[in-house]
């Protein structure tokens, strides 16, 4: 696997994050829940700790909302 460092970690971070928070929002026969467990696990990997999972978690909700909450 590819590792990342830096500013391509931090993108690969919010990358995920809005795309499960994307997913999360896509209820019904078209959520793919496969993708969205294998992300938070990756998510679980590379996130260090709950404080640096919370500041990606409201970037993501600004992306996809427009609101952080």
């Amino acid at each position: 696997m590819t590792e990342f460092t830096g500013r391509y970690l931090h993108l690969v971070k919010k990358a995920l994050t809005i795309a499960a928070l994307a997913i999360e929002g896509q209820p019904g026969p078209f959520q793919s829940n496969s993708d969205l467990s294998d992300m938070k696990a990756l998510l679980d990997e590379i996130i260090e700790n709950d404080a640096e999972l919370a500041y990606y978690a409201r970037a993501a909700r600004i992306a996809v909302l427009g609101a952080p909450d």
